[in-house]
């Protein structure tokens, strides 16, 4: 089992931080919001397509797939009462010559062995496509 520690603390009414090892995270916990700071669900957004890029990172050496980039944009659609997540999209765009089949078997695995993306499948709608850099 592994285990993580993330410590938070309010700054002031406009914001407030996450630490864990050393780093640092100004996180947007201001009422009226704030612009140089993700709010919680983007934060939750933002775990998903790190999940992903590092998910990328662990099986592509395994698969021995040839990747020149990623890029992944998500969407989220919440509701306000009681409040919640109903649907995650998100599309994962790979720069890269392998095979649509190849493409498609990097998909599972990031699907399959994905701990944020598992936790969030089984919480919300999470629907998603990956698909080749247009040139």
């Amino acid at each position: 089992m592994l285990e993580y520690a993330v410590s938070a603390r309010r700054i002031d009414s406009s914001g407030s931080e996450a630490t864990t090892k050393e780093a640092r995270i100004i996180l947007d916990t201001c009422l009226a919001g704030r612009a140089d700071a993700f709010n919680p669900t983007e934060m939750l957004l933002a775990s998903l397509a790190a999940c992903i890029l590092k998910g990328t990172e662990r099986v592509i050496p395994m698969l021995q797939f040839d990747l020149r980039g990623i890029e992944v944009s998500l969407h989220g659609v919440r509701q306000d009462a009681p409040p919640k997540m109903l649907r995650i999209s998100y599309e994962i765009v790979v720069d890269t010559d392998e095979t649509d089949q190849r493409i498609d078997l990097l998909h599972r695995n990031l699907q399959k062995y994905g701990t944020i993306y598992n936790t969030l499948a089984e919480a919300t709608d999470l629907v998603g496509n990956i698909r080749r850099k247009e040139v």
